[in-house]
């Protein structure tokens, strides 16, 4: 299964790189990354596989999720289908 992680907050050092850690300590593989700074804005996108993860995606989800919150970030991940579906016109 793919999904699709979306990282918003401050820019600060370290944020690709702590979110790429955490999806490899759970075997996430990481497909594609966009990201862009607007102004003081980090902003990013990844295309990960999880098929071979090694916790549930629900899990998986919410680590990232707590990992933002700590951080003062919003980090979101949604499988791929629920993603289009959303983004479907």
């Amino acid at each position: 299964m793919r999904a699709i992680i979306t990282v918003v907050g401050k820019d600060m050092v370290g944020i690709l790189a702590k979110v790429s850690n955490l999806c490899a300590e759970c075997n996430v593989n990481i497909l594609e990354v966009t990201q862009s700074i607007l102004q003081d804005m980090f902003c990013m996108i990844m295309l990960a596989d999880t098929s071979q993860s090694t916790i549930d995606f629900t899990e998986f989800s919410d680590k990232l999720a707590k990992y933002g919150d700590d951080n003062g970030l919003v980090i979101h991940a949604m499988h791929e289908d629920i993603f289009n579906s959303m983004h479907r016109i």
